[in-house]
């Protein structure tokens, strides 16, 4: 993997830059559609190559370590031959799954021990066998193993969760030295910086990430339940450390206004849930606000879904249609939302790149952030 970084903004830490793997390059700062299991849920892969234009996806560990199972994704060819995706994936190491699950799993030295979802099964988890895992799947940018705490946290656990963490990292690094992709391309390994809210951690751990040297670096346990100052001032402790050559990626951000914010701290690669969970409930983000399309102030507006968009679902599907959809609990409703909200996303990642490349980008996005915030 190479990064390059091609343009910064005078007014900020925003960057311009080109992210390039052996399946492609993506142009940052980027954001990647969730692909838990391989897919994105409610949308063809020609959806999201076509219409929501996107380059780069997401998907999980955990999920498709349980179902299909990493022998079957394998077998396959990896996880681009087994979901028809051409262009770069990134898995994330599902250890913020195995921390959503916490009335059925334990933390010990050696790694995790959890329950299956599924079907009650238990399964461990260790630092080398999440690595095995990914290179099984053969994602192009992998991540270590890593604790996600909780918020609040005290002091006393997040400190002794982040150098579990670092011990984690370590382990993971010795066994993706000693390892290749099975499937004849590489791969890059990401460590994740940890530490809860708390400044003193946060910045011990991106100094120890730093050190590693790895190809790119994550900053995870953000986006909890922290409020957004809170979130933004571990950002920034972080991305003043770690190397400004690497790609920097805040795993699980977020709204459109978190992200522009992030970005402005140094940050190049985000994924979320939001756009797709949220559209498939009803929630459609435009450059004029936030549009909760059941209600009935929608069910004679025959604009656009977005007026000043350009994407294909504002030509071509009106407000009180897609509400239609919506309350008569059609399919295409879900289906509608999630190709317009990540096409949002995708349209609002490009713009502040083109704004960054102009020099204008920290004008531009005080006043989105604002817009974009609007319920309509």
């Amino acid at each position: 993997m190479t990064f390059t970084i091609t343009h910064t903004d005078p007014g900020t830490f925003a960057r311009a830059g080109l992210l390039t793997t052996d399946h492609g390059t993506v142009e940052s700062p980027f954001f990647m559609p969730v692909g838990t299991a391989g897919a994105v849920k409610a949308l063809h892969m020609k959806e999201l190559r076509e219409d929501v234009q996107a380059r780069i996806i997401l998907s999980n560990t955990y999920h498709l370590y349980l179902r299909p199972g990493v022998d079957v994704v394998s077998a396959a060819g990896g996880i681009h031959k087994f979901n028809g995706w051409s262009k770069p994936v990134l898995t994330d190491s599902g250890g913020y799954q195995v921390y959503s699950l916490s009335d059925i799993r334990k933390f010990k030295e050696d790694g995790v021990v959890f329950q299956s979802h599924i079907d009650g099964s238990k399964h461990t988890f260790t630092p080398e066998s999440v690595i095995e895992i990914q290179r099984a799947l053969g994602a192009d940018i992998i991540m270590a193993f890593d604790e996600c705490t909780p918020y609040p946290c005290e002091y006393a656990y997040a400190a002794k969760s982040m150098k579990r963490t670092h011990r984690w990292l370590t382990r993971c690094i010795e066994r993706f030295e000693t390892t290749a992709c099975p499937h004849g391309y590489t791969q890059s390994l990401f460590p994740v910086v940890q530490g809860s809210v708390y400044k003193e951690l946060r910045v011990k751990s991106a100094e120890f990430v730093a050190s590693c040297h790895a190809e790119g670096n994550a900053i995870g346990g953000l986006s909890v339940g922290e409020p957004a100052p809170v979130m933004y001032e571990m950002t920034e402790a972080v991305t003043r450390i770690l190397p400004s050559d690497k790609p920097r990626y805040l795993m699980g951000v977020g709204t459109p206004a978190n992200i522009l914010e992030s970005i402005a701290l140094g940050v190049d690669m985000f994924d979320c849930v939001i756009p797709t969970r949220n559209g498939r409930n009803g929630m459609l983000f435009t450059r004029q606000g936030i549009i909760n399309i059941r209600n009935e102030k929608w069910r004679d507006d025959f604009s656009p879904l977005d007026p000043e968009g350009e994407l294909f679902t504002d030509r071509d599907y009106s407000r009180a249609f897609l509400r239609h959809l919506f309350i008569s609990r059609e399919v295409l409703a879900a289906m509608i939302a999630t190709v317009h909200n990540l096409g949002f996303y995708m349209w609002l990642l490009r713009e502040a790149r083109n704004k960054i490349i102009e020099g204008s980008f920290a004008s531009w996005k005080n006043t989105m952030v604002i817009q974009l915030m609007n319920r309509l």
